[in-house]
């Protein structure tokens, strides 16, 4: 089966790849996954001082659709886990994000843990991103790598202080 690369007018044109591929982010010909990181950042700043609630609400909302949007995404371009995918990437770092100290440097901190762990996928990371089908499985991988990064992040807070 041929995969599909989509233009961006194609996005522009489709409302699911749209989302789906982080408003254009995961054209990036190269680290499609790190641009999508990327663009997720603005979002958190605007939510970052959310109640915990609201913004636990957001994630939860922004997951489940992404399990929907990744799945769709993936049947219409005719592969898995396409690479330009990465809305998934960007519910992680807000995940990641949860409860981190407000500043620029928690926001790199942040970003850069959640790229290792969602490039190097120790275990169970790596069982979830190859056993695990569909949107739930293009989202499972990155949630897993999201939690390992927030612990990391937030041992660090509990250590050093924000």
């Amino acid at each position: 089966m041929r995969i599909h690369n989509p233009s961006f007018s194609e996005l522009l044109r489709d409302p699911t790849l749209l989302l789906a591929f982080g408003f254009g982010s995961g054209l990036a010909p190269k680290a499609p996954g790190t641009f999508g990181t990327l663009v997720a950042i603005p979002f958190w700043w605007l939510m970052k001082d959310l109640p915990p609630s609201w913004y636990l609400g957001i994630l939860v909302v922004t997951g489940l659709v992404g399990c929907y949007l990744c799945g769709a995404a993936a049947k219409k371009l005719g592969v898995h886990d396409h690479g330009g995918i990465v809305w998934d990437e960007m519910v992680g770092y807000w995940l990641t994000m949860f409860m981190a100290p407000a500043g620029w440097i928690w926001a790199l901190y942040g970003f850069v843990l959640f790229r290792l762990f969602d490039i190097a996928k120790p275990p169970p990371i790596g069982w979830a991103d190859r056993w695990v089908q569909g949107g739930v499985g293009i989202m499972l991988d990155d949630i897993l790598a999201a939690v390992y990064a927030a612990l990391i992040l937030q041992i660090t807070v509990f250590f050093v202080g924000a």
